[in-house]
């Protein structure tokens, strides 16, 4: 066993409790502002249920931020396949990282809303976001750019 003594003045000695008290209330104000900054980010995202007219479908995306043209470019019935083979594999992972599991819908009729975004922080210009709707549920979506160097991402305004 060995035991190691020093000598050190009482006023040193608090200096150096209160510096690392002070060090540990840093640490711990930082973990807490974080926790509380993702869980107001997680708070302000738009519920996805209850988006039954076109109005809630431009009102849940500019809670996302978006400006959106009033009337969607277009509305489409897609059926979400039973199985999904690996083509999927992305596309199912960029939907999951937002929350949304396609997974559920499986074999299940969707519509898919495509409206053009007014206001792509690049400023460019046609972008587009699709919405997928089960009844009046948000399911899923997406931001692109059709071009043929384009870009696709999720909701989240980057």
């Amino acid at each position: 066993m060995l035991i190691v003594t020093a000598k050190m003045p009482k006023r040193k000695l608090a200096l150096g409790v209160a510096a690392a008290a002070l060090v540990c209330c840093c640490a711990l104000a930082l973990n807490l502002g974080q926790s509380l900054t993702r869980e107001v980010s997680a708070s302000t995202l738009p519920s996805p249920k209850g988006v039954k007219s076109n109005q809630d479908r431009v009102d849940y995306l500019s809670a996302y931020g978006w400006q959106v043209a009033e009337e969607p470019l277009a509305s489409q019935e897609l059926l979400i396949p039973e199985r999904m083979d690996e083509s999927y594999d992305q596309y199912l992972s960029l939907q999951g990282e937002q929350g949304f599991d396609l997974g559920k819908y499986a074999g299940k009729r969707v519509k898919r809303y495509t409206y053009e975004i007014l206001n792509y922080p690049t400023g460019e210009s046609g972008v587009q976001v699709n919405l997928l709707l089960h009844k009046s549920t948000v399911i899923g979506g997406e931001v692109l750019s059709p071009r043929l160097d384009g870009f696709l991402h999720g909701l989240a305004m980057p």
